[in-house]
């Protein structure tokens, strides 16, 4: 084996949408790669609000894709300053998360997931995300649940 045959550390991918379960997926991950050596690559995504019927007004200044990237950065701040011998990614990447994150897991070790994001509906414990995820991630799914 040459030293361009080895592998890499690895690849952990979090699916991060701002919320406490997500939070505590990447928080999981972090820890996960500190002791492993992978790099984290925190993923968050955005698409255009559509409507059916009628036209939905925006505000003139409303830019989805600065707001997910204002997230991710603050995420991954926050995650190198809690582990700075981490490697931390963040990716911003348009379009709806459950085809996002299974194309993300492609190659990675791990996704991490929160259990429900911001649509949660009573008694649900796996929101339509992460159970999408679970069932066409190219690789081992970890969904994290938070209290409660």
């Amino acid at each position: 084996m040459t030293t361009g045959d080895t592998q890499a550390a690895g690849r952990i991918v979090v699916g991060f949408d701002g919320s406490d379960p997500a939070a505590g997926a990447l928080e999981w991950a972090a820890a996960m790669a500190a002791s492993t050596g992978a790099t984290v690559e925190v993923v968050t995504t955005w698409e255009w609000p559509s409507a059916y019927g009628s036209a939905v007004v925006m505000p003139t200044d409303y830019d989805p894709s600065a707001d997910a990237t204002r997230l991710v950065r603050g995420a991954v701040e926050d995650a190198r300053r809690a582990r700075p011998d981490v490697d931390f990614r963040a990716c911003v990447v348009e379009g709806h998360p459950s085809a996002v994150l299974a194309a993300a897991s492609r190659g990675a070790d791990l996704l991490a997931l929160g259990t429900r994001g911001h649509r949660e509906l009573g008694g649900l414990l796996l929101g339509s995300v992460s159970e999408h995820c679970a069932a066409h991630a190219s690789c081992p799914v970890l969904i994290f649940r938070t209290g409660g």
